[in-house]
């Protein structure tokens, strides 16, 4: 039987601390798939190789989080029913989520696969690289429906209150990521085409165990009878949910994409320091990411049972522990930011810019944990909608501040990672006033 966590009574720290930790855990192993490429591609296949593959991170991050945006309206509705109470209703939401993320994710593989090449050229990546990254992009993007499939079970067991069993899968399909990439990059010599099928693999392998364990295991998400049909409108209520943020975080994505392009006119020694210093925040952002998790499943679970002052503790208590984490990590890259970089390249240039890139970003830590916990909460509440609000200040701040920066002769390409610090802290201004202007109290699901 797998334990549920029931976050409507308790400490509201402790709540939140509790569920974080497995996630965080599980987090830092996702983000492990992409070092394990970074790290295994910029060793034994050079700088030139890791450029290209960074170079289709932003539009591989924008179809993926699609998937992802529409798992966490899953979560939502399921995290408001289990803290209702109504487990039938739970068990047919999950259903109708499943049905909606499978279509979705399937539509969105083929589409992305076949975009590669269009997107890159626009892109500007340049010609020595294109090959490459069309080859890395393809293989990625048509595995979306494997990052769908596992971004929508783990959605689910958050609601419920469990981060542990995902991330024992994670744990495995990690190790065996690790293991694919080594075997298809050094040994049969398949390049990064290798790099993105191991990764696709493993990911694959991780949903299809988690799925039919916890459905085998755990009796308030296994349907009964007539509950296997999914239910029209728990579909739309999934997608009413799901949407916005999948806008949002396609949104984001877009402003992403555009800030590569931009990252893309200063050639590969840029583009590679620009791929390693995003790796390494990947791995930054978790903590952050975590606390949104937890904060947006304590905020369901508390609204669904009528107890929204609870919910706004939990969001005082998850401010004080991201603001804690965001000085812990700027103090770390201000004395050890280049050696950390020289871990995944060997090229001095490279270390020399990543390393100052971190320590720049780093000083804005703060403003980023703010933006995770109270979209976290917004979402939580079932303030859904507003996330294309906060998708569109993200996509104003990074592609207007980098046309700007990039092009005064003094910042130049520092333009990059300057504008990236300045978005989180408009970003972080625009939830907080959707917040204080309180309209979440109404949008409980």
């Amino acid at each position: 039987m797998i334990k549920t966590r029931d976050m409507t009574t308790g400490s509201e720290t402790k709540h939140l601390i509790r569920f974080a930790l497995p996630l965080l855990a599980g987090n830092l192993l996702q983000q492990t798939y992409n070092a394990a490429d970074t790290l295994i591609v910029g060793k034994y296949l050079g700088d030139d190789a890791l450029a290209a593959v960074g170079a289709t991170g932003s539009i591989t991050y924008f179809f993926y989080t699609l998937c992802i945006g529409l798992s966490i309206g899953s979560g939502i509705l399921a995290a408001q029913l289990f803290g209702a109470g109504r487990l039938e209703r739970l068990r047919r939401s999950i259903i109708s989520s499943g049905a909606v993320t499978a279509i979705f994710g399937v539509v969105v593989s083929i589409v992305s696969a076949v975009a590669a090449k269009p997107v890159l050229q626009f892109l500007n990546v340049p010609p020595d690289l294109l090959g490459r990254s069309v080859t890395y992009m393809r293989i990625a993007c048509s595995g979306t429906i494997c990052v769908a499939a596992y971004n929508w079970i783990n959605a689910i067991m958050r609601a419920l209150g469990n981060t542990t069993v995902p991330l024992v899968f994670l744990g495995v399909s990690t190790v065996l990521n690790i293991g694919l990439d080594l075997l298809f990059v050094m040994v049969c010599g398949f390049g990064v085409g290798g790099a993105a099928a191991a990764t696709i693999m493993a990911q694959g392998l991780s949903a299809v165990g988690c799925i039919v364990y916890c459905f085998g295991s755990n009796k308030n998400i296994r349907p009964k009878g007539d509950e296997f049909r999914p239910d029209a409108v728990l579909m739309k209520k999934c997608m009413t949910m799901g949407i916005p943020i999948a806008i949002q975080n396609g949104l984001v994505s877009v402003s992403m994409i555009a800030l590569q392009r931009v990252t893309n006119g200063f050639g590969n020694t840029v583009m590679a320091s620009y791929t390693v210093s995003m790796r390494i925040e990947q791995f930054v952002q978790q903590p952050f990411a975590s606390m949104n998790a937890a904060i947006s499943t304590f905020t369901g679970q508390n609204i669904g049972a009528g107890k929204q002052d609870r919910a706004v503790k939990g969001l005082r208590s998850g401010v004080m522990l991201s603001s804690v984490f965001a000085v812990m990590m700027f103090v770390v890259f201000l004395i050890l930011g280049k050696n950390i970089s020289a871990f995944f390249v060997s090229g001095q240039d490279v270390i020399s810019i990543s390393g100052k890139a971190l320590i720049l970003t780093g000083a804005f830590y703060i403003p980023l944990g703010m933006i995770h916990t109270v979209r976290g909460f917004l979402n939580g509440a079932g303030d859904t909608a507003y996330a294309i609000v906060n998708g569109l200040s993200e996509v104003i701040s990074r592609i207007g501040f980098s046309l700007i920066l990039t092009n005064i002769a003094a910042v130049g390409f520092w333009g990059i990672w300057i504008t990236t610090s300045i978005t989180w802290v408009v970003t972080a201004a625009v939830s907080c006033h959707r917040y204080f202007k309180g309209k979440w109290k109404l949008k409980a699901v």
